[in-house]
């Protein structure tokens, strides 16, 4: 984390009266700096409350009840969420009530699934791993602290 991610969190606990530590990580959405912007912007203003990940099975899942700084395209602090639900579950299986609480473009059912089929190839591949329906994915849902 840097200076001013820090500064930013610590402002942010005197503030909301919250322990310091319960800070899970500071992150950009996306892969790109205009995504992460967009992104960013969404959760900021309240439309952006929930997103689906790759499952890997290296990487520690987010903590119910911990805090995330959201960051924009470039690593600054936007906002801080709080996260309320961490599921697992194959990618076929994701709700259209969840792609609709991601908030992005129309914010249909079609719309996310063909945004997330596209980012999750690239990142499979990325990564040398295959993604299909099957392919195990993390929900999360949050709220804008």
């Amino acid at each position: 984390m840097n200076e001013q991610v820090e500064q930013y969190w610590d402002e942010f606990c005197i503030k909301n009266k919250i322990d310091p530590s319960e800070l899970d990580e500071a992150f950009a959405f996306g892969d790109t700096e205009q995504m992460a912007d967009e992104l960013a912007d969404l959760v900021n203003r309240g439309i952006k409350t929930a997103t689906t990940s790759l499952y890997d099975p290296s990487n520690s899942l987010a903590k119910v009840g911990k805090y995330c700084i959201i960051l924009n395209g470039s690593g600054k602090p936007v906002c801080v969420i709080q996260n309320k639900v961490c599921e697992i579950m194959p990618f076929k299986q994701v709700s259209q009530e969840h792609a609709y609480h991601e908030g992005e473009g129309d914010r249909t059912y079609a719309y996310w699934r063909k945004a997330n089929v596209d980012f999750f190839i690239k990142e499979c591949k990325q990564n040398h791993w295959t993604f299909n329906e099957e392919t195990p994915v993390v929900c999360e849902v949050f709220a804008k602290v």
